[in-house]
């Protein structure tokens, strides 16, 4: 029973997001509760699955609206022009060259494996390229999402060393035949994000121009415009001089640089809460470019909706995963399923899975994947004599580029956050490819006999 009234939920939520017939607010808070009504836990039960799922996030939500305010003051106050005009420069002006350009970029950035860090350190600064291009925001996210999944095969990445917890094998070990897989597959993603990058510039040309691309991409007052324009800038830098207005760089660039590189590197090295360093980088930031209380409220005010928006589905996500964790219907979907695969694929089991592991991404989160599901498939593969690691590699390679592309992972939304766009239409999106490019890194993986 909650196995079905699970799978439920999750398929209603998913069905209602792709399809954009309900907010993410909505569809995350009351569908869980109605699902753990009918399943027969009490209201004082639900609320406890309900703060344990909050408690879980609340540090990212925090987070996640102050780092919305930080970057969207140093986008307005022009801190990624000269990137955005160096990147143009660079790359012409050229699609398929930006988008390759962000594939190497992601991976380069998302070494350290955190990806609400990578997230937030190169949606601000790429997202105005790409609608200085016309390029779609989907398009951004999706070549993120490839690379930064590779790049999570890192032995201090989570999800390499989940499946080491549960295996008891040495992350290191569980790496080192995985460098081949994962060197190959950052070549790919290349590959993979110029061949989208090619499509896209296709698109370009029908839609009649970069004009015309960005008013489809970035529509006056949505989401994305708001997150790529900084529409109040000019107002907000009014009493400005004319002499400062027009300087070679914007005023107090080099502060403000600084200023984002200490945020970043206190991130980095963990000596503050996500939420407090950037609370205390916006303060700092408000009080050096927009000193007076009028200028400050208004930047406020003007970013304050988008901020909010997402903290409250960020909040609503962990009310979801609460519920369908703490309920034991995300174990329970695990178990399972794999009872229902016949007797005869024990033996290739975990390659199935692995298969089909950016489609398990839409049903299970990643500690549900691997502290749920890795533990049974291990233990029914043992009795065809497959091993701990080869079960893990399979399972790793088959789902690790689908891990950006969850509703269960609170950095997905935090990205689509960052970049003003919604779920349904991501998934939409990114799906098939990402699911596409798993299955090549699956095949790469068997060649390289690590299943």
């Amino acid at each position: 029973m909650l196995t079905l009234i699970g799978l439920a939920i999750i398929v209603t939520i998913v069905v209602l997001l792709l399809f954009e017939k309900m907010i993410p607010i909505i569809a995350l808070s009351a569908i869980p509760f109605i699902g753990a009504l009918l399943a027969g836990f009490s209201v004082g039960e639900i609320s406890g699955f309900f703060e344990e799922g909050v408690t879980q996030v609340a540090g990212v939500a925090f987070m996640f609206m102050f780092a919305i305010l930080f970057f969207s003051l140093m986008r307005e106050r022009g801190l990624f022009e000269p990137l955005i005009n160096g990147l143009v420069r660079v790359t012409r002006g050229n699609v398929v060259a930006v988008a390759a350009m962000t594939a190497l970029v992601a991976a380069l950035v998302h070494l350290d494996g955190t990806g609400a860090a990578t997230f937030l350190i190169l949606i601000p600064a790429l997202i105005p390229l790409y609608r200085r291009l016309g390029m779609s925001p989907y398009l951004m996210l999706t070549i993120l999402a490839t690379s930064m999944g590779l790049l999570n095969m890192v032995p201090w990445g989570g999800p390499i060393g989940r499946a080491a917890a549960v295996t008891d094998v040495s992350p290191v070990e569980m790496w080192h035949a995985l460098i081949p897989v994962q060197l190959i597959g950052v070549v790919f993603s290349v590959i993979g994000a110029m061949l989208l990058g090619s499509r896209e510039r296709r698109r370009i040309r029908r839609l009649g121009g970069v004009e015309a691309a960005v008013a489809a991409h970035y529509p006056p007052g949505s989401n994305a415009d708001r997150a790529s324009a900084g529409s109040n800038a000019e107002q907000l830098r009014e009493e400005e001089s004319e002499e400062e207005r027009t300087a070679g760089l914007p005023r107090f660039y080099w502060i403000n640089a600084v200023l984002t590189l200490i945020t970043i590197a206190a991130l980095a090295s963990g000596v503050l809460a996500p939420a407090y360093v950037f609370m205390l980088a916006l303060g700092v930031g408000l009080l050096l470019n927009y000193p007076g209380i009028p200028k400050q409220s208004r930047f406020i005010a003007h970013h304050a909706p988008q901020a909010f928006n997402m903290g409250a589905i960020i909040a609503a996500a962990g009310a979801f995963l609460g519920v369908l964790e703490g309920s034991g219907m995300l174990e329970s979907i695990a178990l399972d399923v794999t009872q229902l695969l016949p007797h005869q694929a024990i033996g290739m089991l975990h390659v199935l899975v692995g298969v089909l592991g950016v489609p398990l991404e839409l049903l299970t989160s990643t500690d549900a994947y691997y502290f749920a599901l890795l533990p049974v498939i291990q233990q029914i593969t043992g009795g065809a004599a497959v091993g701990p690691l080869e079960v893990a590699h399979a399972m790793a390679i088959g789902s690790i580029v689908g891990t950006y592309i969850s509703p269960f992972s609170p950095a997905v939304w935090l990205a689509l956050g960052l970049a003003g766009i919604e779920m349904g239409r991501y998934i939409r999106y990114a799906f098939f490819y990402l699911w596409g490019f798993s299955l090549i890194m699956m095949l790469v993986g068997y060649l390289f006999g690590l299943y």
